[in-house]
Parts: C-alpha cells; sequence; structure tokens
C-alpha cells in the first residue's frame, strides 16, 4: 500500500471521529458549529485520483449525515466542494497548480488561505442552502454561512498546525 493512501485512511477516520464525537457537540450561540472534517477533501493530495476523491468526499459526508441526523446536506456540500476544488486551486495558486507543486499543510501563505477560505465559504454556503432550501431564509443562510466559515477557519487552521508534518 502507498503511505499517501495510508495517511489518507488514517486522517479521514480521525477527521470524521472528530467530528461526530468533538465537533458535533459544540454550539455556540445556538447556531454556530465548526465543521472541520472538510479538511480531508482540502488536503486530498493534487496528484491523485479524482474519482477516489469524489466517492471519499461522498462517503465522508455521508457518514456525518448519518451521525449528524442531517438528511445528506453534509453529503451534497461534500461532493459539490470535491467537484469544484480544481477550480479554486486554480484561483488560488494559478500557475504552481498546472505544475502540481502544492503542499495546503506547510505554511499559511494568502494563496493557502485564500483556498481554504474560499472551499469552507463554498461548503458552508451550499450545505446551509440545501439545509433550510427557502428563499425566505436567505438572511439566516448567509449569517449561519459567514459565522460558520469563521469558526471553522480557525479550528482548521489549528488543526493544520498542530498535525503538521515535521521537516526532515
Amino acid at each position: 500500500m502507498n503511505s499517501t493512501l495510508i495517511l489518507n485512511i488514517i486522517r479521514f477516520v480521525l477527521l470524521i471521529i472528530a467530528q461526530i464525537v468533538i465537533f458535533n457537540n459544540i454550539d455556540l450561540f445556538g447556531f454556530i458549529n465548526p465543521y472541520p472534517y472538510i479538511l480531508f477533501i482540502l488536503l486530498y493530495p493534487v496528484n491523485s485520483n479524482r474519482a477516489g476523491l469524489l466517492v471519499a468526499s461522498f462517503l465522508l459526508g455521508l457518514t456525518v449525515d448519518f451521525f449528524a441526523n442531517s438528511g445528506g446536506v453534509h453529503a451534497a456540500a461534500s461532493l459539490i466542494l470535491a467537484n469544484v476544488r480544481p477550480a479554486f486551486f486554480k484561483f488560488a495558486f494559478g500557475l504552481s497548480y498546472e505544475y502540481q507543486t502544492i503542499k495546503i499543510n506547510d505554511r499559511l501563505s494568502p494563496e493557502r488561505f485564500t483556498f481554504i477560505f474560499i472551499s469552507i465559504i463554498t461548503h458552508h454556503f451550499v450545505m446551509f442552502l440545501l439545509e433550510f432550501f427557502k428563499f425566505t431564509f436567505i438572511l439566516d443562510i448567509l449569517l449561519r454561512t459567514i459565522v460558520t466559515t469563521i469558526f471553522t477557519l480557525i479550528v482548521s487552521i489549528i488543526i493544520i498546525y498542530l498535525f503538521k508534518p515535521s521537516k526532515r
């Protein structure tokens, strides 16, 4: 087995367990929940199999939906994020993406921050849009998207720096 595959399986399992056990139980002010499980999608290697990412993203979201009793919104949002991820890479990194020299878990640069921020806000907007699914709740959707994105962004950056691979 490839070491990258093993690392991705471990990351998948640990992020799901952390989301289910810790982050699903955090409920600030009644509506702010962090969703750092999407780090799996963001940290998935750039030059790896895209079909594998789509399948893994769907299973990731479906597992979170199962334990959060959320009816498929996490699976749909995760699948959409995995699908638009190459466009976000190209937007944030430009030519570096073309040469596939990107490592998200290196030090935080403006390009990495842009990629992480755009990805998180897209995931959360799609998730809350599908959760409410009514135009009259647009302000609530936007408010939850913004505050949850900020909280998830902070938690995700902390997690990236806590588990950053050491330089050898």
